[in-house]
């Protein structure tokens, strides 16, 4: 009874999960034309004055060159403003680099010394903002790294009042370490598939990614500015839904970013994971609870011994795979530009079985380690668990 009940179960997972990635195939072509299209219309004409925040913690891997890379856009009127909360920050001595090899460069350091929410990161930005002189504003991660024409392409769709915010796939360029290549490896054949599909699906997208969030100033301040996500986990999430909230549009911009991601070991790739997962939970509840019919591999792998191994669970897993490396080739590597998609497949079984583990895990807690702090976290919202 069990083991039939088990097998029904399998099927309809097996089901489910393989028409979610029949979609997200036809969701990446969409994307794909969509993409061509809007990088034959940039408007060369548009080019307002652009402040750039970069709030920092810490050294990420190739902070450097990253930087670098904001200083080499093709376009006429900029500044870079970085922001750290603490003066013995290590990253300081990257900006003063910075500004020593482009001193025509507008290029400012902020100290932020109040903190005024449990997100740091917001509580920076809302303490570097006063210092920004444009009206438009992009934020980004530290660890990103952009093409000469990032600013020019990512700006461009601002020119239409009806657009609120832009933001922008990227791409992982994993460490050697088994963890760092299973980060990429989601974030090429997981994450940004989902969000091609919910693009599609809801005929846009309602949320900013920390890759890159384009805005105005304007906007910010009639949703209350940064300060009214300053104990918000998922702050790139609450930024854009709540722009989008103003009714405007949230427009996936055609480029790809990239960032370098750490050594991780598969303790830390956990464990970033788990944080990862908790957040989108608060975030988007009911889609979160529905990921449990895209697990592709593991409901296939699960009717494997509830069959007796039946030649048609073994069509149904070499199916499964199949479309799994599919989603890889098509999302990671036509679309993402992802270099090492292809010597990383042999790990995508094991990356979707630890994925079901991550979910399953983020459903029974609501604690998340980052940066090194612990914090509890209820509706989306962090409070800061004090030390032992």
């Amino acid at each position: 009874m069990i083991r039939n009940l088990i097998l029904i179960v399998s099927v309809v997972g097996v089901f489910s999960s393989c028409l979610y990635y029949l979609f997200c195939l036809w969701a990446a072509a969409q994307f794909s034309r969509e993409a061509d299209r809007q990088h034959h219309d940039v408007e060369q004409k548009f080019a307002p004055g652009i402040s750039i925040l970069k709030p920092l913690k810490g050294i990420d891997p190739e902070i450097y060159t990253s930087f670098r890379s904001h200083c080499l856009q093709d376009y006429p009127q900029y500044e870079i403003i970085f922001g750290v909360s603490e003066s013995s920050d290590p990253a300081i001595e990257s900006v003063k680099g910075l500004q020593a090899e482009f001193p025509q460069k507008n290029i400012k350091l902020v100290v932020c010394e109040k903190n005024i929410g449990a997100n740091v990161k917001v509580s920076n930005l809302a303490q570097m903002l006063p210092l920004a002189k444009y009206e438009h504003l992009i934020v980004n991660d530290s660890d990103i790294r952009v093409p000469a024409d990032y600013l020019r392409r990512v700006i461009e769709p601002l020119h239409n009042p009806g657009v609120g915010m832009v933001t922008c796939l990227y791409r992982g360029a994993a460490a050697h370490t088994l963890g760092s290549r299973l980060e990429a490896l989601g974030i090429s054949t997981d994450f940004c598939p989902s969000v091609l599909l919910a693009q599609q699906l809801e005929g846009g997208i309602r949320f900013g990614f920390g890759s890159t969030m384009a805005f105005r100033r304007t906007d910010l301040e009639k949703i209350g500015g940064f300060s009214s996500i300053a104990d918000y986990l998922a702050d790139d999430y609450e930024l854009g839904k709540r722009i989008a909230d103003q009714g405007l549009a949230v427009r996936l911009s055609e480029l790809v970013v990239e960032t370098y991601l750490p050594p991780y070991s598969l303790r830390a790739f956990l464990a970033h994971q788990l944080r990862w997962a908790r957040g989108v939970r608060d975030a988007r509840r009911s889609g979160y609870l529905g990921l449990i019919f895209t697990f592709g591999t593991f409901w296939a792998l699960s009717a494997l011994p509830a069959s007796w191994a039946a030649g048609w669970a073994w069509a149904a897993l070499a199916v499964t795979l199949l479309l799994r490396c599919a989603i890889a080739l098509v999302v990671g590597e036509k679309i993402l530009h992802d270099r090492q998609i292809r010597k990383n497949l042999w790990l995508i079984p094991l990356r979707d079985l630890l994925a079901v583990a991550i979910w399953v895990a983020s459903l029974a807690g609501n604690t998340v380690t980052w940066r090194g702090q612990h914090f509890r976290l209820a509706n989306g919202k962090l409070t800061r668990i004090p030390p032992r």
